[in-house]
């Protein structure tokens, strides 16, 4: 069993008599991506600045990378990067010269050499010399990540790391943070892109209201929404009506030839429902499982649509 790398009790915040945080108990483990999602104005911002020594809770315990957010700042900031919505480069500096400035405030040596395997590393070694300000975006954030890698944290906090990135530019950043996590670096993640959290993430956590409203795997929480089922696709009109007839309350397609079956998608209901095909001599062609993605774990959860939250 892995050892914890984030441990977060009871946190409250609030400001006045607005509570922010209300409770929020988690777990990161070390080597591991953890997500947090939710809609805007659900606590996690608040959250990743309480755990990244920016701001102080009201009540419960953070333990970042072993040390009390609160009584070990020093400790705390020594083991963690932070990675923020904007690309927090120089524009100015040459992108060469930005991991330099890192490297020195954090006391880096060999700099030269930490900086170029880090320009090596996230492929920026030919446009190592030319001003920031010339960058991409993609490319921006391919060197802010790499600023936050100096000195070698072994958490990192990601808050929307691919935002206003195009769909190659996302998932190199996806690329990067897996071989990251290879190599045993823990990641804390917010994102408004749920494709991204089911991509990355081994736990996600889903905040609302500053409560948490669940947490688990992708697919732990994609079992938790009403919804999965069988589609079976048959090769003709009778067969179609005889399965129709043989299982009560699949939704039919006529045009589509297809029976879209309620189940549970695991593997001794889909046993039953082919052995039951089977008693009446039918055939499905085509035979797929579909289960709820993470926008309807979403909606179910906090009772508002991601594409509505994410529109604001």
């Amino acid at each position: 069993m892995r050892n914890s790398a984030i441990a977060v009790s009871g946190l409250r915040k609030a400001y006045g008599d607005k509570v922010v945080l209300d409770g929020v108990d988690f777990d990161v483990s070390e080597g591991s991506v953890f997500a947090l999602l939710g809609p805007n104005g659900a606590g996690k911002t608040t959250t990743v600045n309480i755990l990244t020594t920016l701001l102080r809770g009201d009540a419960g315990t953070v333990r970042v990378a072993g040390h009390d957010v609160t009584t070990a700042t020093r400790e705390v900031r020594a083991a963690i990067g932070v990675t923020g919505q904007f690309a927090a480069v120089d524009e100015l500096l040459t992108g060469r010269e930005n991991l330099r400035l890192m490297a020195d405030l954090k006391r880096v040596r060999p700099a030269d050499e930490v900086v170029a395997g880090l320009l090596e590393r996230f492929d920026l070694t030919e446009s190592a010399d030319e001003l920031a300000s010339s960058y991409s975006g993609g490319m921006r954030r391919k060197l802010d990540l790499a600023m936050t890698l100096v000195g070698d944290p072994s958490i990192i906090f990601l808050d929307e790391p691919t935002t206003g990135l195009d769909p190659r530019s996302r998932r190199t950043m996806w690329d990067i943070v897996r071989e990251l996590v290879a190599d045993g670096t823990t990641i804390l993640l917010t994102t408004q892109y749920l494709e991204e959290a089911d991509q990355l993430a081994d736990r996600i956590a889903v905040l609302d209201h500053g409560r948490l409203v669940a947490q688990g795997t992708p697919e732990e929480l994609k079992r938790q929404v009403p919804g999965t089922h069988v589609r079976l696709r048959f090769a003709g009109p009778a067969d179609l009506d005889t399965a129709a007839r043989v299982l009560p309350g699949a939704v039919r397609d006529d045009q589509e030839l297809t029976l879209r079956v309620p189940s549970e998608g695991d593997s001794r209901s889909l046993r039953a429902l082919l052995d039951r095909l089977d008693e009446h001599m039918l055939d499905a062609k085509e035979f797929s499982v579909h289960t709820p993605d993470l926008d309807d774990v979403f909606l179910a959860l906090t009772g508002r649509a991601h594409a509505e939250v994410t529109a604001k």
